[in-house]
């Protein structure tokens, strides 16, 4: 869970605000871009104070008209099709029948849930979420400030082709041992922060439960949610990088730094932690000038809570 309010960090950091970044990012949804933007980076518009929010708002309330506009129309085309099914269900039972009004159901009741979320006011804990290819603020240095910019959740690095995203889907993480390694380009170079209440990971049903597989049965995997017992913020430490395509088409996006887990995370059977910077270091991790050691050094001296788990609604 990450803080999607870019007004945090202004608050806490006092870093500028990069709304010409903010803009190019809904101006390329707006245009059909495929990009994937949580409700609670939206809600940074809410009230917009100045001429470059309102108009992202304005792109905002625009592209989330043609978005209710087209769900219910196909809610309409579902609940035909539903009728269809069901008329022919009575007059005669069919196997394409049956698969029709199972779809339509599903559609229907899929396409419901997206116009409810899109019409709700009141924020939800989820609005704040990431996964792989979403987009949230990123802190970064530039020009000797501290900056805040829109980043996808999934690193391309510069240079790579589009199709890099796809061959390593898995890029949303850094790992530390290979800092020097798939990430020499980055490590030292460009540093990020993102801050984060709580993170996710993928695990094994068994081995959460700290017991061997059962005769017959299926591996499940579950996804839990770890938070600091003290609760409060990390400071995500991050690589980012921008990428620019042969069109000249831009993106922006981030890995998380991860690192081998303290005991609590790896009992759960998972082997992978973010790693958050201890405060006191942000502005040396931002502007590291290419200093691997001091790099290296900052993520050894990383906070290191207790943290709690749960599974993950």
């Amino acid at each position: 869970m990450v803080k999607q309010r870019y007004s945090e960090y202004v608050r806490v950091f006092g870093a500028r605000v990069d709304i010409d970044e903010f803009a190019r990012l809904y101006v390329f949804r707006s245009q059909g871009g495929a990009v994937k933007i949580p409700k609670g980076m939206d809600a940074n518009f809410d009230e917009p104070g100045t001429d470059g929010e309102r108009a992202i708002k304005s792109l905002i309330q625009t592209y989330n008209k043609s978005n209710s506009e087209k769900w219910e129309q196909e809610i309409f085309k579902q609940r035909r099709r539903l009728a269809d099914a069901e008329r022919a269900l009575h007059a005669k039972p069919t196997k394409k029948a049956a698969n029709d009004k199972r779809i339509a159901t599903n559609r229907i009741e899929q396409m419901l849930g997206w116009l409810d979320d899109l019409k709700r006011t009141e924020p939800k804990s989820r609005d704040s979420r990431i996964f792989s290819k979403s987009y949230c603020p990123v802190m970064v240095f530039e020009n000797g400030h501290r900056v805040v910019k829109p980043m996808r959740y999934l690193c391309r690095p510069a240079g790579m082709p589009a199709s890099f995203d796809e061959k390593y889907p898995g890029c949303f993480n850094a790992r530390r041992d290979n800092l020097e390694g798939f990430w020499k380009n980055q490590f030292g170079q460009t540093h990020g922060i993102v801050l984060a209440t709580s993170f996710f990971e993928n695990v094994s049903r068994h081995r959460l439960e700290d017991r061997e597989l059962r005769h017959g049965e299926s591996e499940e995997n579950v996804r839990i949610e770890f938070r600091p017992q003290t609760g409060g913020v990390m400071h995500a430490a991050c690589l980012w990088s921008r990428w620019i395509g042969p069109d000249g088409s831009e993106l922006l996006s981030f890995a998380a730094i991860t690192d081998e887990p303290p005991a609590e995370v790896a009992a759960t059977g998972h082997d992978r932690c973010i790693i958050p910077i201890d405060p006191g270091n942000i502005d040396a991790w931002l502007d590291p000038n290419g200093d691997l050691v001091k790099s290296y050094a900052i993520l050894d001296a990383r906070e290191r809570p207790y943290y709690e788990h749960r599974l993950a609604a």
